[in-house]
């Protein structure tokens, strides 16, 4: 092998090694963040995001007045579900769990998820995803329990999310685009497994 291939070899893993440790750092420190945990930094319908800092932050369960578990504060799955109770009335029958466990690849499009007692729609599906579904998308090398967020709105070309727990820097809105595909909708995303609804 000469010289100039193992010069090359040695530049792209080191200058692999070094991006992937700097995504790391991004994902995982508050650096330049101007918010301390527990800042309100969104809302949707009177419902608040608050800010987590580092996406594995937990600052103790939320539980309802009524002995409902909400979750793990400030984390994803905390924010939807308080957004289902506050906002449409609705417990879940399984009120525990990581934001993947909120989508059962087993249970057909359109059927129920009896473990949320919500509507599981698949990405792509025959119905179009609308506000105040819940978003659930699969897990990362940086995350593996996944991220759930809510639709806060909705176009024939695009879904807006409000989500809890992004990381540092992350933002609490995001877009992604909507297609119509072959009769379905699909949100263009590949973590995006589904979204699922009250009835």
């Amino acid at each position: 092998m000469s010289n100039k291939i193992k010069k090359w070899i040695l530049f792209t893993t080191g200058f692999l090694i070094l991006s992937f440790a700097g995504l790391w750092i991004c994902c995982r420190t508050e650096l330049f963040i101007r918010h301390s945990v527990g800042d309100v930094i969104d809302s949707l319908n009177g419902v608040k995001v608050y800010y987590n800092g580092n996406i594995s932050n937990t600052a103790g369960r939320n539980i309802t007045a009524d002995n409902y578990n909400l979750g793990l504060k400030y984390q994803c799955v905390e924010f939807v579900k308080r957004y289902y109770y506050e906002h449409l009335n609705h417990k879940m029958p399984n009120s525990y769990g990581n934001a993947n466990d909120f989508f059962d690849k087993n249970i057909k499009d359109g059927d129920k998820n009896k473990k949320r007692d919500l509507i599981q729609y698949c990405n792509p599906s025959n119905t179009k995803p609308c506000a105040d579904d819940i978003i659930v998308l699969s897990g990362t090398s940086f995350n593996k329990y996944g991220h759930v967020a809510i639709i806060s709105s909705v176009s024939d070309y695009e879904v807006e999310i409000i989500q809890q727990n992004p990381g540092p820097s992350g933002k609490s809105r995001v877009t992604y685009a909507l297609v119509k595909q072959d009769g379905k909708w699909k949100i263009d995303n590949e973590r995006v497994l589904g979204w699922l609804r009250k009835e």
